[in-house]
C-alpha cells in the first residue's frame, strides 16, 4: 500500500532551521506532485509548498515564500521542505501530501487534490 512518512520535526528557536524529509513508497513517485500542508489545532489544514512532477515548477504560500524551501529526489522517492527563518507561527503539524489527477498539470494548492498523505511530524519554534 502507499506509505508517505514524514521525518525531521522537532523543536527550534525562532530564526532557526529545519529539514523535513517525507519518503514515499508504494506508488510511482515520479507520478505524483507533492505538497506540504501544515496544521494547528481547531484550524483547517492549510497550503504550505507544492512542486511538480519532475521538480521543475514550485508554488508556495505568501506566508513562507522566501524561507521555506521544496525540493524532490525522485530517485530516492523523497520530497524535502527546508525552512529557514522560522516564526513561532510556523508552529504547527507538518503534513506531505501526493496527487496525480489534478487540475493543474504541474501541482495544487489544495487539500482535496492530494490521493495519499503522511501521518505528520511536528514542527515548534519557541520565540
Amino acid at each position: 500500500q502507499v506509505q508517505l512518512v514524514e521525518s525531521g520535526g522537532g523543536w527550534v528557536q525562532a530564526g532557526g532551521s529545519l529539514r523535513l524529509s517525507c519518503a514515499a513508497s508504494g506508488l510511482t513517485f515520479s507520478d505524483y506532485a507533492m505538497g506540504w500542508f501544515r496544521q494547528t489545532p481547531g484550524k483547517e489544514r492549510e497550503f504550505v509548498a507544492a512542486i511538480s512532477r519532475r521538480g521543475s515548477s514550485t508554488c508556495y504560500a505568501n506566508s513562507v515564500k522566501d524561507r521555506f524551501t521544496i525540493s524532490r529526489d525522485n530517485a530516492a522517492n523523497t520530497v524535502f521542505l527546508q525552512m529557514s527563518s522560522l516564526k513561532s507561527e510556523d508552529t504547527a503539524a507538518y503534513y506531505c501530501a501526493a496527487g496525480r489527477s489534478l487540475r493543474s498539470p504541474f501541482y495544487s494548492t489544495y487539500v482535496g487534490e492530494y490521493d495519499y498523505w503522511g501521518q505528520g511530524t511536528q514542527v515548534t519554534v519557541s520565540s
